[in-house]
């Protein structure tokens, strides 16, 4: 049995009860249902946020859970390997419209548009808008896979010489150099664009300090849209509020939503979004593709998974 507490609609619903009539789909439409069918389920299809330890109680014969959404930094992966169940994600579904929104979100500071439509909203017609340009400028993007390699993609468009930091080092389509993490203290200085697309696991965390934003160029654009706790939100304020970097575009928290007391939203030279750098109208239809694809290697026991995670890394 296929239980989802994923919504999806009815269309994609009768894709997959024709792709595989075999199989006996349970389409959830509240968490009672779902619960009730937790018992029989094998595959578990989610977004994510309800997989925890109670969950998996619950679901004695589960042994597949196909998360409809990239980030498992909250899923209990010890006792996923104790009870040896495969997890699968939905890693590089969100390539695109993420990295539409980094050069989006770049050329909306170098621009000055928040002044400009502020200008507009007064009927105030002011040439004297300071604007720069991110054409020639050095990017410096911290994750090198599917999000960071398609933002690397768009920047070359306007010229930018992009440096990519990952676990690894190894060089990487459309990036000009690629170093590990060990080197990012180093490589900081040279960046006018930091665009942060890192995943949250332990040695992600917190990897961003006071130390990080004070060896970025006073002028430098800080951008995060990877997770929210791979900075410590206490430094990046400290570095705004002295001046030590020129601007912060953040779409995700350590807290969501962002607390309205938060000291972020008094800053004038931070952007705040709402965790919506991944939103889309095909990110269904592209996640269940990746769905499709694994579950014909499920039920025919052939091939190799898409996006499988290692539960030992968390990714």
């Amino acid at each position: 049995m296929i239980v989802f507490s994923a919504k999806v609609a009815d269309k994609h619903q009768e894709k997959l009860i024709k792709t595989f009539p075999e199989q006996q789909f349970i389409f959830g439409e509240t968490d009672a249902e779902v619960e009730r069918h937790l018992e029989k389920a094998e595959v578990y299809v989610t977004y994510g946020n309800d997989v925890t330890k109670e969950l998996l109680e619950k679901a004695p014969n589960v042994k597949w859970i196909a998360c409809l959404s990239a980030g498992v930094d909250g899923f209990p992966f010890e006792r996923l390997k104790e009870k040896g169940i495969l997890l699968t994600n939905a890693r590089g579904i969100h390539k695109t419209q993420m990295a539409e929104y980094a050069i989006a979100m770049l050329l909306q500071v170098y621009r000055n548009s928040k002044t400009i439509i502020e200008n507009e909203r007064h009927s105030k017609w002011d040439k004297g808008v300071r604007v720069q340009e991110i054409t020639g400028k050095t990017l410096l993007i911290l994750g090198t896979g599917a999000i960071g390699g398609e933002t690397a993609r768009l920047a070359k468009a306007f010229q930018m010489n992009v440096i990519g930091i990952s676990r690894s080092g190894k060089a990487a389509e459309h990036f000009d150099e690629v170093y590990n993490t060990a080197e990012l203290l180093h490589i900081l200085p040279k960046a006018d664009l930091i665009v942060s697309v890192l995943p949250s696991t332990e040695e992600t965390k917190q990897l961003l300090t006071y130390e990080h934003f004070k060896a970025m160029k006073e002028s430098a654009v800080f951008l995060n849209m990877g997770r929210g706790d791979v900075l410590v939100e206490e430094d990046l304020l400290r570095a705004i509020r002295n001046e030590e970097i020129g601007h912060a575009v953040l779409d995700v928290f350590k807290e969501e939503p962002l607390p309205k007391e938060h000291g972020f939203w008094k800053e004038e030279n931070i952007t705040i979004t709402p965790h919506i750098s991944g939103l889309s109208p095909e990110y269904v239809k592209r996640a269940l593709d990746i769905f499709h694809k694994n579950l014909t290697v499920y039920v025919s026991n052939k091939g190799e998974y898409i996006n499988k995670i290692d539960l030992t890394r968390g990714y």
